[in-house]
Formats: structure tokens, sequence, C-alpha cells
């Protein structure tokens, strides 16, 4: 009874080794290749669990995600100006053909990146051999990248690989070079400042002697202003003066004479030589007579 009990254990565990041979799952992040003696039997792209052959059948898993290659150390590349730039740069692939890619390369996945890696690099340096640093720092940035992809990734895809993208992350000039571009920045940064301060002094200049052009008129209009409104009140009292003079005549040649008077004996000091027979003293003389008669 013990030993059928064995037998039984026996055949269960090797059924379950069996199995265990037999059932492979893959991942919905992975490809399977399945081998037969070293040769390509099946390529598995969709998840779920499967069959194989034990012994003779084996399963080899690749990555379906998008993977990135990042450069260690920038790359030193001349632009056509003939100066040298330090461009750092990463990739982004991933496996599309997955048996075309074990027949490539062995499925090893650093010898894919080092294929990549040569054709990304060796795309970068001829485009950038065709423009100028101005080019590649800002004005056609996007474009080099579009174009470097499209040319890394008909490359990439003779080894089952596609390149989703390519982008530069920095581009920076060697220190040597770095130094003098930093000299004829500043002195184009100058002559900038200096334009715009002559600039500047032209146009306060012509602000000033427009404000003093205003000034002067301002100040004639109402120097004219004033002038005018004097004449007209000059006017004004002279025709007072003659309206006065008309209706009473010698009212006002006294009155006139009394601010004669006045005007002449204005200080203590003054002295004043007139014949006293003298019209001057004509109102004077008529104020005496008059006395004289109240006094008689």
């Amino acid at each position: 009874m013990r030993a059928s009990m064995n037998v039984v254990a026996a055949v269960f565990v090797a059924v379950l080794v069996v199995l265990g041979a037999t059932i492979f799952t893959v991942d919905q992040r992975q490809y399977a290749i399945i081998f037969q003696l070293g040769e390509i039997r099946q390529v598995i792209d969709e998840p779920g669990l499967y069959f194989k052959w034990p012994m003779i059948q084996n399963v080899r898993y690749f990555d379906k995600r998008i993977l990135t290659i990042d450069s260690a150390e920038p790359e030193r590349f001349i632009t056509s100006e003939k100066k040298n730039v330090l461009v750092d740069s990463f990739t982004k692939w991933r496996i599309i053909d997955p048996k075309l890619y074990y027949i490539s390369v062995a499925g090893d996945e650093s010898r894919a990146k080092t294929r990549l890696t040569q054709t990304v690099n060796a795309g970068l340096r001829e485009e950038f051999g065709k423009r100028t640093v101005h080019d590649v720092v800002s004005g056609e940035r996007d474009k080099l990248m579009q174009q470097m992809r499209e040319k890394a990734d008909l490359d990439a895809r003779k080894i089952g690989v596609q390149i989703v993208d390519v982008r530069v992350k920095r581009v920076e000039l060697p220190d040597d070079v770095s130094e003098s571009v930093y000299r004829r920045m500043d002195a184009e940064r100058k002559r900038v400042a200096n334009e715009l301060r002559s600039q500047g002094s032209a146009e306060a200049e012509k602000i000033r002697a427009d404000a003093d052009k205003q000034r002067e008129v301002i100040v004639a209009e109402a120097y004219r202003d004033a002038q005018k409104m004097k004449g007209e009140g000059d006017a004004k009292a002279t025709a007072i003066y003659a309206q006065a003079f008309e209706n009473s005549p010698e009212f006002y040649a006294f009155y006139r004479s009394l601010e004669a008077y006045r005007n002449s004996f204005k200080g203590k000091n003054d002295i004043i030589v007139v014949e006293p027979s003298s019209d001057f003293f004509k109102y004077m003389k008529s104020v005496g007579r008059g006395g004289d008669k109240a006094g008689r």
C-alpha cells in the first residue's frame, strides 16, 4: 500500500515537473520567441499562457517597452562655422520586430544600443555640420531633431527597432570657445547699449528743444495778450477821462491839478522851482482869492 502511494506521488511530481517545463506566460510588457534546437519556431507578441515542448524548446523574452539611450558624456561636433560644440542628447527606442532584432544583434540589448548610438551620432555630426551655432542652439533645433529622428529610424528598422524620438538636451561651447564668444557678445551688447544711449540723448535733446519752443510761444502769447488787455484798459481809461472832461472840463482840470500837486509834493525833501505866476498854481491862487473873499 505504501509502495503504491509512493509511486502515485512520484508520478504526480513528474507531471508537475513536465507541466512546469511545458507551460510559460508572456507579460504584456514582453515579446517571447520560442526556439527549437536553436531555430526560431514562433514569435509571441500577445500576453497570455502558452505551451512549449519541454527539453527540445526554450523561450527568450524581449522588452516591448520604450527604452532610453542616454549619453554618459557630451559628444563633440563641428558646425558649419568650424566651431566645436559639446552636445548632450538621448534617444528613445523600442523593439518592433523581435525576430529581426534577434537575427541582427542576437537579442543583445547592449549591441543594439551600440548600433543605435553610432547611427544617431553619425546623423547628428552630419546635421551639425550643415548649421551654425545659432541654428543648432535655437533657430533650427526642432527641425534638426525631426530630421535626425527620421534618418536614424530608417537605419534602426534594419535591426527590427523603431526610433521613437531623438532629443538634444544641451548644446555647449568648449571653454576656449566660450571665452571668445562671451567677449564678442559683451562687445556687441556694449555697442547696442551705446547706440541706445545716443538715441536716448538725441530724443531728450529733441524733447527739451520742443519744450523750450513751446515755452517761448506760451510766453510770447501771454505777453501779447497782456499788452492787448493793457491797451484795452488804457483805451477804456482814456475814454473815461475823455467823457469826464467832456462832462465837466473845469472839474477834470481841477482833479488833474490835484494829482499833479500830490505827485510833486510827495516827499518831504522834494524841491520844485516854479514862478509864482505859473499856471501850475492856478487853483491854489483861486483858493487863496476865495479865502480872501470869504475873509472879507
